[in-house]
């Protein structure tokens, strides 16, 4: 019985000895395992792209740049998506093609959805044609088939924000991006149009070798170079001064913002002489005496805003805290060892987890909520805005036909040109006053008042 006893010790000892050994052994391979992962990705990490295709400064497709950057393409093709937030995106809506017009779905209409913005631009071509802005996947081919382009004869310059307008501007240039650009800026826009191949691309951001974020519109390399100069920096070369942090706006800010076609040529001029708010711009205008079009029914010289989001972000509290709007609508993200902007460009809304989250510790929520909170307060000012506005067009309409207001008739008119140009301001700017929503709130006062005056120069 002792013999069996010792026995069967012995044999439990051992059987415990080989369970230590293979749970060791085991353990060593899953630490082995974690190291070589570990180097792994340490090597993906120091080569962030494998080079398959050779890009140059005339690879303008961005399928090519895909081949080298499968991640960021991958994303960036997802931007046919359309998701409406509450206030703001694009539904798709069925359409029969034509032959003047192949798109089987378009955005919703926003002047069918408010008539009163037929009313403020009537006489201008937004007043036949003005939809919902939809991911930049269509954003030339919406330019294309507007309904605008049979309004009025559009000129080249409308392609700085609708095309990957990079090669083009060296095509025409005979790679002299300035002489490009002029030369593009006096086409017809039938004739422009022949030369766009993309929507925006990977060309128009970044630098084909180093992938540095570089600016290529001319219009936004005058343009800031104005604004420096209004503060005091001459001389400035944005390429060369602006920090990474400040490329991750403006390289946005290229074609999200408000101009005007100057002169002659057409010339695609940002109003940033004075300033980057509204009011700086209101004066800019008045003082070259420029106009978009006469108002079909009060004759007033008036002014279309086109989609301010650079100059509105800039009076906010992100701009104010170093946010850029790739921190918010291109967020990073991991995919494996890779730390990478994500290409989906698109509303923060619809990301909050990537875009909000990372500064803010509110749940998802609270976070919606919070925006959706400050654009129904601006849809709200919005509404009221608007409203007195088209009392102030009706009494001016009135007042024309009145022997007895001539003289004061003109000083309303321009109180309308200042308040329609307020309104319209935060209209077209596309974050519904997230951007800078006391900033908006100001405007909306000031176009109310504005419309206030201008009806108490009628009385007079």
């Amino acid at each position: 019985m002792k013999f069996r006893s010792l026995g069967s010790k012995l044999a439990g000892s051992g059987s415990l000895t080989v369970a230590v050994i293979v749970v060791a052994v085991l353990a060593t391979a899953a630490t082995f395992a974690l190291l070589q992962n570990i180097t792994d990705r340490k090597v993906e990490g120091k080569s962030p792209y494998f080079t398959v295709a050779a890009l140059t400064d005339d690879t303008s497709d961005p399928a090519e740049w895909g081949k080298n950057f499968p991640i960021q393409y991958e994303d960036y093709k997802k931007t046919v998506d359309q998701v409406r937030t509450r206030f703001g995106g694009s539904e798709a809506v069925p359409k029969t093609p034509t032959a003047a017009d192949p798109r089987s779905i378009v955005a919703q209409s926003k002047i069918e959805e408010d008539p009163r913005l037929v009313t403020m631009w009537s006489g201008y071509a937004f007043s036949k044609d003005f939809r919902e802005e939809r991911g930049h996947a269509f954003m030339l081919e919406d330019q294309l088939f507007t309904e605008r382009q049979n309004v009025v004869k559009q000129p080249g310059a409308c392609l700085n924000c609708h095309a990957s307008t990079y090669s083009i501007y060296r095509t025409l240039g005979n790679g002299d991006l300035q002489l490009g650009f002029d030369k593009m800026n006096k086409l017809p826009y039938s004739e422009a149009k022949e030369f766009a191949k993309h929507p925006v691309a990977c060309i128009d951001c970044h630098e084909p070798t180093s992938l540095k974020l570089r600016i290529t519109r001319p219009a936004f390399m005058e343009g800031i170079k104005a604004y420096k100069k209004s503060q005091g920096v001459e001389n400035y070369d944005v390429n060369k001064s602006a920090s990474t942090q400040e490329m991750r706006t403006f390289v946005c800010a290229q074609c999200h913002v408000e101009y005007h076609f100057k002169g002659e040529g057409k010339s695609l001029t940002y109003p940033w002489a004075k300033g980057l708010k509204v009011d700086d711009i209101y004066a800019y205008y008045a003082e070259a005496g420029f106009k978009d079009w006469e108002h079909k029914e009060t004759g007033a010289s008036v002014l279309k805003a086109q989609h301010p989001e650079f100059e509105m972000w800039s009076q906010g509290i992100h701009a104010r805290s170093g946010v850029s709007c790739s921190d918010c609508h291109m967020p990073y993200k991991r995919v494996g060892a890779f730390k990478v902007s994500d290409h989906h460009v698109r509303s923060p809304v619809l990301n909050i987890d990537k875009a909000c989250q990372t500064c803010h510790n509110q749940t998802e929520g609270e976070l919606k909520a919070r925006v959706e909170i400050i654009q129904e307060r601006t849809h709200h000012m919005r509404d009221v805005a608007l409203d007195a506005l088209m009392d102030l067009i009706t009494d001016i309409k009135n007042a024309k036909d009145d022997p007895s207001k001539a003289e004061v008739l003109k000083a309303a008119q321009e109180r309308q040109r200042k308040a329609q140009f307020f309104i319209d301001f935060v209209e077209a700017e596309n974050s519904s006053g997230f951007h800078a929503p006391q900033e908006a709130a100001r405007i909306f006062a000031d176009a109310i008042n504005e419309i206030r005056l201008g009806q108490n120069e009628l009385r007079k």
